[in-house]
């Protein structure tokens, strides 16, 4: 499990390290209004992506019950139940993504000079989420059998195709819709090098209409309503927040709070590479009977995430904001900063819980309280962000998003300590006490570096950075999993040979 996990957290380091370089240089290209009015652009074409039902996650999980069991002619009509139900999702969101255009542009109030651009961009969106639908299928197919290092070698692969496209193609011609086609390009070689991966590993497994199966069909169905719901909660408490600064302020202010939380969706993405790999375990644990593993994928995982969380955001909170001012500009310093702060003390909270409850819950086909919870925080997000922007701004929408995320983490920790019949106080015992210890020395060298060493350019952060990186792997192998009873790392650290006496 850690090599699949692992594999995945290289490709999002990969991607991390894109991003640095993409960010400002597509910034700079198009400009603070070009800039937001794309970032508009992708948080109103996602919600098509809620038409998809949920099916990708619904469908990893039966892949993998099938795959447990050896059964490939049920894989098969799995495969095909999807297929059919991903053409006419794909037909629905293109219907869909007209009546959104016009949304776009009666809602919204776009600089003249991006007029043109931003429509015919908006547009390739569109084709790009539909056939994101049956583009997905393969790579799940490739979870389903836990072939993570394959897939994620592929998802490599289309991290330096779009660096490459994208910086070459805007150096060309600063345009929305250049930005648009190259991730339509990036997603067909995804598609395309997945499924020839597929068929080289597993010939028997096939895409055809003709596998179509009422019967299994209904069961993806029902089971992916649940992730319907899921994920119009995620798409609500993470992906609205340019729309109410949009409606609200102007679209040359989302650039600030994107910024920063392009910081926390990435952090995000590396902890869900844990999630990737538990939820189709969990169902297989959940197959084969054995609960007790099961408790323990839980807690060691959780206490990896919750360290992971730490290790990132304590440098965040403290240095964040002056890592913004040197990476983008220093006009940015202020106010992408402190939404930084806001939302990564939520996510101190939010992000452990949702990289291995969650999908722990889903894996067990526990979907009912989780689902409902996050359509009701994404609610309570889109409501205080729209009550709190006026008054306060960039911060109003930043609390707005941290504020849920909190409660909705109170109550999927307790949900699933409830399925896994284990006392939440025995979980919050083994992952937290010795984790928050451990960051205190942490969070005091990274306040000396800001206040007494006042760091700013990029010699002092990379410094800070690899000074903090250095006490946080001491302090976490010699004392927060000293002698832990699932990942002892000092026991595994090589034994130097013993002083002999001459």
């Amino acid at each position: 499990m850690l090599r699949n996990v692992g594999s995945t957290w290289i490709v999002t380091v990969v991607t991390v390290a894109a991003m640095y370089l993409l960010t400002p240089f597509t910034l700079h290209k198009l400009g603070d209004d070009g800039y937001g009015t794309w970032n508009l652009i992708n948080s109103i074409t996602g919600y098509l992506g809620l038409l998809v039902l949920g099916v990708p996650m619904a469908s990893v999980r039966y892949f993998a019950q099938h795959v447990a069991t050896g059964d490939t002619r049920k894989l098969n009509e799995a495969i095909g139940s999807c297929t059919a139900l991903y053409v006419v999702l794909s037909v629905l969101a293109l219907l869909a993504g007209v009546g959104m255009y016009a949304f776009f542009t009666l809602g919204y109030h776009i600089p003249a000079a991006l007029h043109g651009d931003a429509r015919w961009a908006f547009g390739v969106m569109v084709i790009f989420v539909a056939a994101g639908f049956l583009g997905l299928l393969p790579s799940g197919l490739l979870a389903a059998h836990d072939d993570f290092v394959p897939r994620n070698i592929v998802r490599l692969a289309g991290v330096l195709l779009r660096l490459g496209l994208t910086i070459g193609l805007l150096a060309l011609r600063a345009s929305l819709t250049i930005l648009a086609i190259v991730q339509l390009a990036c997603l067909l070689f995804d598609f395309a090098l997945c499924w020839f991966l597929v068929r080289r590993r597993y010939p028997q497994t096939r895409i055809r209409l003709a596998d179509f199966d009422w019967s299994m069909a209904r069961s993806i169905f029902a089971f992916s309503i649940y992730v319907l719901v899921l994920n119009a909660g995620a798409r609500l408490s993470f992906e609205t927040d340019a729309m109410v600064i949009g409606g609200f302020m102007d679209v040359g202010s989302i650039p600030y709070f994107t910024v920063a939380n392009s910081f926390l969706i990435y952090l995000m993405e590396f902890l869900l590479a844990i999630a990737a790999v538990v939820m189709p375990t969990a169902t297989r644990l959940q197959t084969q009977g054995k609960h007790a593993e099961l408790r323990v994928i839980f807690l060691k995982w959780s206490k990896i995430a919750l360290s992971l969380t730490v290790a990132a955001g304590v440098f965040l909170i403290v240095l964040g904001p002056r890592f913004i001012a040197l990476w983008i500009d220093p006009t940015f310093e202020e106010p992408a900063g402190r939404v930084l702060q806001i939302l990564m003390v939520s996510y101190l909270i939010f992000l452990p819980v949702r990289a291995v409850a969650l999908p722990i819950l889903m894996g067990l086909g526990k979907a009912g309280v989780p689902t409902i919870g996050f359509l009701v925080a994404g609610i309570i997000n889109v409501v205080l962000s729209i009550v709190l922007v006026r008054p306060l701004g960039l911060a109003g929408v930043a609390l707005g998003t941290a504020i849920p995320n909190i409660f909705f983490a109170a109550l999927l920790l307790v949900q699933v300590c409830r399925e896994l019949e284990m006392p939440i106080w025995e979980c919050l015992a083994y992952v937290v006490p010795r984790a928050m210890l451990g960051a205190i020395p942490v969070l005091g060298l990274l306040l000396w570096f800001k206040v007494g060493l006042e760091v700013r350019g990029l010699a002092g952060l990379a410094g800070a950075g690899v000074a903090t990186l250095l006490l946080f792997a001491v302090t976490w192998v010699f004392f927060v999993y000293r002698k832990d009873p699932y990942v002892d790392l000092r026991s595994r650290l090589p034994r130097l040979p013993a002083w002999r006496r001459v």
